[in-house]
């Protein structure tokens, strides 16, 4: 994009302009006639590398974002910091402002205020992403929008849209985690989740065993073959149809627990079990069911036993 010049006025001819950078627009000093009110800056872009440096340099706010009730576009009356530079005369005036600024938000900013902060606390213990964050808080701003939250609690919505956001990332964290964390009972979880989906029109997939994987073998602090090799376990097992009517957590701790007996990696039922949230009984049921139903991985278990 090249930038445009002005060398007269088209209307009076006159040459006398007047550049207007911080408004972007060219006048003719003459007639007062507009000729660009558009004007891009093609100078140079600033960084500030000192506080002090902000307000010389700085030419726009932060981003939008969904995880402020305002979005970031709100102002508020002063900051703490600022009450120590007034008298106490002053400061009790300073403290009725900012209590009558939270007085006057709406109904719905009011309950943002609340959601948000729980959403950025779960997002905090989860250690989720900002991304995923973000989405979270912009489906439950929807969500209260569309009055879906009136008759249920704030807490059990925001239970339901971050399990629903995670279910949608594919981000390997189960619902037994997300209840321990906002407590709310594993029910009342999956019943806000499914709400949620359902008047959001949020579709989900069922949760690939293969995004399980690399988490539990770091937790059982078992190496890149292995992991490896659980990876590929799962992907025949899929090919078999072998998958359906499991849990994703008990096919990926059935595959490490195969995938450890062949690379000689001494594991127990119990040790696996105990990490990934299932019993005994699943890890055994689901390392019969693949090694009865995959010759090759039967080959593999036999080699492994003989090498021993």
């Amino acid at each position: 994009m090249k930038a445009i010049t002005y060398k007269k006025c088209p209307e009076c001819t006159a040459k006398n302009l007047l550049w207007n950078e911080d408004k972007g627009e060219v006048l003719c000093r003459k007639c007062g006639l507009v000729l660009d009110d558009k004007l891009l800056d093609f100078g140079q872009e600033w960084r500030e590398f000192e506080a002090e440096d902000a307000d010389k340099y700085r030419r726009s706010g932060a981003p939008l974002t969904y995880t402020q009730e305002d979005r970031g576009l709100g102002t508020t009356v002063g900051r703490k910091s600022d009450l120590y530079k007034f008298k106490k005369g002053k400061q009790n005036k300073f403290y009725r402002l900012r209590l009558w600024q939270r007085r006057v938000s709406t109904a719905i900013e009011a309950n943002l205020r609340l959601a948000i902060s729980e959403i950025k606390r779960i997002s905090s213990v989860l250690n989720l992403p900002k991304y995923v964050e973000e989405e979270i808080a912009r489906i439950y701003t929807q969500a209260v929008q569309r009055e879906l939250v009136r008759g249920h609690s704030t807490e059990a919505v925001v239970a339901g849209v971050v399990y629903a956001v995670l279910r949608m990332y594919d981000v390997p964290k189960t619902m037994n985690e997300v209840s321990d964390v906002t407590g709310i009972s594993k029910k009342r979880l999956s019943k806000n989740f499914k709400y949620v989906s359902r008047k959001l029109n949020i579709k989900t997939l069922p949760i690939d065993p293969v995004n399980y994987v690399s988490r539990f073998s770091s937790e059982l602090k078992l190496d890149a073959e292995t992991q490896t090799k659980a990876i590929d376990i799962i992907k025949s097992a899929r090919k078999e149809q072998l998958l359906s009517g499991r849990s994703p957590k008990g096919i990926a701790a059935g595959a490490l627990y195969i995938a450890s007996k062949i690379n000689n990696q001494k594991m127990t039922q119990a040790e696996i079990a105990k990490v990934t949230d299932v019993t005994e009984v699943t890890v055994r049921n689901t390392y019969k069911k693949f090694v009865s139903n995959m010759d090759l991985l039967n080959e593999e278990m036999q080699k492994a036993k003989s090498g021993s």
